[in-house]
């Protein structure tokens, strides 16, 4: 009764609503973003915000319920002042992260998912947040906080208790370090000048699609398909209007290289998604942003607006006639199935993320029926480069079959969690080696997902004609049980 005292009257919601879809937008496939908005708002989704959605955007109420029941980070009844959610990767579980939530709740005096009476607080475990180089972590509404240890729990308890906003908490709760170990081609160089916007300009679109092609870049983010041909076939199909779609809901257990290049490397990954636009002769991207990363929205916009007032974004790029292209950042909401390219955009445009049947491809039909090009954070940002310097020079690296380096988020038990890049054909244990693992029993590549390997394969390499990855590389020593990874994950699932 006291939670539900918490919701504000009708007439606040439905203000609040009414400046959301100023802001945002009146177009149905707004819908998510509006629900992420009231959720943030009045820490659930109320009946007022649904009726009130439901009249502006013409979507029936229980397409609105369905939605709000398909997310995880929506929720129907409040989830307090301080929503607490702890990542429950197994590489959280391996950090103590269960130890940990149980001295929060016992502090707070609350059971996981239950919201307190008094509507102070919730604590629950929710799917791996990105932050396994410095688990255990947890996200406090929205907000992750990294680094978890009994002292920082305690201050957390402390903190809630005392209502104290989170823009009060102390500035090393929520540092979120790059941990960059080892660059390669990509990562050695962050910075652009907008180098490789002049020479699609210079060039033409033609030469730099031809770049890509003579690259051999397949899309990184797991199923590698040959990136130039997707291009290609969104150009070549019948439409008018086309639409660029940068997939950054890294939800794979294990994974967190996204995180890292669109905090150290936007600019290049924004490049690359222009870049595409000019070949494919789109005007609309977006960027799909897991809801886990909500903290990164700020410094995103931030980056988009600069970009804008340079001329790298916006109507007649770098002074070209007809040139328009410009980006829109969307945000996830807890949903591992989005890292599915049609499910996401599915999700991208307000409804539930569920896959669709294939064909039609996204290339031919995708978001609102227009052709459309998905690809993953990384491989926009090796786009980028490619066509600033060629494709022979990331063919430099790698192997027949697998072009240029591949970047890992290894975590786990390592001396040196973080982020690595490799040239593909490099065994697996050379990155034990370089990341300071001893006495490895397995290594889980490419996430939940993916593949389990006893130490006898560790001479096996990355690449697409053995280990594809989108990038997870999970360290277990000796000490471990390797059944608590099957169940971790089989809970995920």
């Amino acid at each position: 009764e006291a939670i539900q005292m918490s919701i504000p009257s009708p007439e606040t919601v439905a203000g609040f609503v009414s400046e959301t879809l100023a802001q945002r937008g009146r177009n149905p496939e707004h819908l998510l973003q509006h629900l992420i908005a009231v959720q943030h708002a009045f820490s659930c989704v109320p009946e007022a915000a649904v009726d009130a959605l439901s009249a502006e955007l013409g979507v029936t109420r229980t397409q609105i319920r369905a939605a709000v029941d398909f997310y995880a980070f929506l929720h129907e009844r409040p989830r307090g002042d301080f929503d607490i959610l702890f990542s429950n990767n197994i590489t959280d579980q391996m950090l103590g992260n269960q130890r940990l939530m149980r001295l929060l709740c016992e502090r707070l005096g609350v059971e996981p998912g239950v919201t307190r009476s008094d509507g102070r607080a919730a604590v629950e475990l929710t799917s791996c947040t990105g932050m396994c180089d410095q688990g255990p972590a947890i996200l406090v509404n929205g907000m992750a906080v990294t680094n978890l240890d009994a002292q920082r729990v305690d201050r957390v308890a402390d903190l809630v208790e005392a209502g104290t906003p989170l823009d009060h908490w102390p500035g090393d709760f929520f540092v979120v370090e790059d941990n960059i170990r080892r660059r390669g081609l990509l990562l050695s160089n962050p910075a652009t000048d907008g180098a490789g916007l002049k020479a699609l300009l210079e060039k033409g679109p033609e030469a730099a699609l031809a770049e890509v092609e003579r690259s051999g870049l397949r899309g990184r983010g797991g199923a590698g398909f040959t990136t130039a041909f997707k291009w290609k076939f969104c150009r070549e199909s019948p439409g008018g209007e086309r639409v660029v779609v940068c997939n950054a809901d890294e939800g794979e257990p294990g994974t967190f290289k996204d995180r890292v290049l669109l905090t150290s490397y936007a600019d290049l990954v924004f490049e690359g998604m222009t870049i595409c636009a000019g070949v494919i002769r789109a005007r609309q991207g977006f960027l799909y942003l897991r809801g886990e990363y909500r903290y990164l929205l700020g410094h995103l916009e931030a980056v988009l607006a600069r970009r804008r007032a340079q001329g790298l974004l916006g109507e007649g790029i770098l002074g070209k006639k007809g040139f328009d292209f410009d980006i829109q950042i969307h945000l996830g909401a807890g949903a591992y199935i989005c890292g599915e390219e049609s499910a996401l955009i599915e999700s991208l445009e307000g409804k539930r993320g569920i896959t669709r049947k294939r064909p039609p491809f996204p290339v031919t039909c995708g978001y609102m029926c227009h052709p459309t090009v998905v690809n993953n954070v990384e491989t926009f940002l090796a786009s980028a480069r490619i066509v600033q310097w060629g494709g022979y020079w990331f063919r430099s690296e790698g192997t027949d079959q697998s072009a240029g380096s591949k970047i890992l988020s290894v975590s786990g038990d390592c001396a040196a969690p973080g982020i690595y890049e490799y040239p593909f054909g490099t065994p697996v244990h050379q990155v034990l080696t370089d990341c300071g693992a001893e006495h490895t029993q397995a290594v889980q590549i490419s996430g939940a997902a993916g593949t389990t390997l006893a130490q006898s394969e560790f001479d096996r390499i990355i690449a697409f004609e053995d280990l594809p990855t989108a990038g997870s590389f999970m360290v277990f020593d000796r000490s471990r049980d390797m059944l608590d990874m099957v169940r971790n994950f089989a809970g995920l699932f």
